[in-house]
C-alpha cells in the first residue's frame, strides 16, 4: 500500500534555475565588491583537492560545479565520487585545478553547499540503514531552510529516503486546525476529495478515535502525531488494509528501529533537514 500511497513527485535532480539562483545569490553574498584577501595570493594557477574528515554520504555536485561556471569557467573541477555515493573518512572528494585567486574566492561557497547537502544525505543515511529491514519508509518534511526546498529534499534522496509533500500544492495533509476550521473529519476529507480526487488525502490524528474517523471518510493516509508505542500498535492492527499510516513527531534514531518494528507505512522525521550537522570538510591548496 505504501508505494501506491506515496505519489508525490521525487526530487532526484535539483532543476537548473534553482541551482543558479542560489549559487548567484550566495556568491553574491560572500563576494559582494570584491574578495580582497584573495588578491594577497600570487596570481598563478595551482591545484587544491576537498578532503572529508568523516565518513559521508555526497551530495552537492551540481551547485559547486555553478559556483566554478559562475565564477571561473577556466578551473577545471574533477570529481572522484558522485552524489549518493558513500564516502570513506579522509578521502579526497574532487580536485580542483586552475587559478589560485579564483579557486581561493570559491572555496567557501563551494564547501557551504556540500557540507549542509552531504549533512542531510548523511543522517538520512544512517536512519534509513537502522530501518533497512523493515517495509517503512523514511520521509521527509516541509521543516526545510527557505529557498533551499528542493536541494534538501534532493539530498534526502542521495541518502536514500523519500520525499513527503513538496509543498502545499501536491498533496492535502489535513491537520487539526484544518479540521476545526473545516467542522471535521469527515468534512474535510469529503471536501479535499471533491475539490480534487486525484490528490492524496493525508489526515493528522492524535488519538484512536480520530483515526477511526479518518479511515470511515475515507482519507488515503492517517498520519499518527506523537502517538505512545501501544498506540501505534493498536492503530496497525485498526489500518490493517484500510490506509496507509505515517508516524511522526520526536523520532530520532534511539526510537525510529521500534517504530518501523510495529508494520507502519511511513516515518516522517523532520530533524534530516532541519537540525543540519555539516560535515566535516577542507579545502587544501598546494602550492
Amino acid at each position: 500500500m505504501a508505494d501506491v500511497m506515496l505519489n508525490t513527485d521525487q526530487i532526484n535532480k535539483v532543476p537548473n534555475d534553482i541551482v543558479t539562483r542560489l549559487v548567484r545569490e550566495s556568491l553574491a553574498e560572500d563576494i559582494a565588491t570584491g574578495d580582497i584577501t584573495a588578491q594577497l595570493a600570487e596570481d598563478i594557477d595551482t591545484t587544491a583537492f576537498c578532503i572529508t574528515r568523516e565518513e559521508m554520504i555526497l551530495c552537492g555536485q551540481d551547485f559547486a560545479n555553478e559556483v566554478i561556471n559562475q565564477l571561473d569557467k577556466n578551473i577545471q573541477i574533477t570529481w572522484l565520487y558522485s552524489d549518493a555515493q558513500k564516502v570513506p573518512a579522509n578521502a579526497r572528494i574532487f580536485e580542483l585545478k586552475g587559478n589560485v585567486r579564483s579557486i581561493l574566492t570559491a572555496e567557501r561557497t563551494i564547501l557551504n553547499f556540500i557540507q549542509m547537502l552531504s549533512g542531510t544525505a548523511t543522517v538520512t543515511n544512517k536512519l534509513v540503514k537502522l530501518i533497512s529491514q523493515y517495509k517503512t519508509k523514511l520521509l521527509d518534511t516541509r521543516k526545510t531552510i527557505p529557498g533551499f526546498r528542493l536541494a534538501q529534499k534532493y539530498a534526502v534522496r542521495c541518502g536514500g529516503g523519500f520525499n513527503h509533500r513538496i509543498g502545499l500544492f501536491d498533496a492535502y495533509l489535513i491537520k487539526e486546525n484544518h479540521i476545526r476550521s473545516a467542522g471535521g473529519i469527515a468534512k474535510a476529507v469529503t471536501k479535499a476529495k471533491k475539490l480534487d480526487s486525484n490528490k492524496v488525502v493525508e489526515v493528522e490524528v492524535t488519538n484512536l478515535d480520530e483515526l477511526n474517523q479518518a479511515i470511515a471518510a475515507k482519507a488515503d493516509i492517517v498520519m499518527l502525531d506523537n502517538f505512545s508505542g501501544e498506540d501505534i500498535d493498536i492503530a496497525v492492527s485498526i489500518a490493517r488494509g484500510k490506509v496507509a499510516l505515517e508516524v511522526s513527531g520526536n523520532i530520532d534514531r534511539n526510537s525510529i528501529v521500534a517504530i518501523a518494528k510495529t508494520g507502519v507505512d511511513f516515518i516522517s522525521v523532520g530533524a534530516i533537514t532541519k537540525h543540519i550537522k555539516a560535515i566535516d570538510l577542507s579545502l587544501q591548496v598546494q602550492l
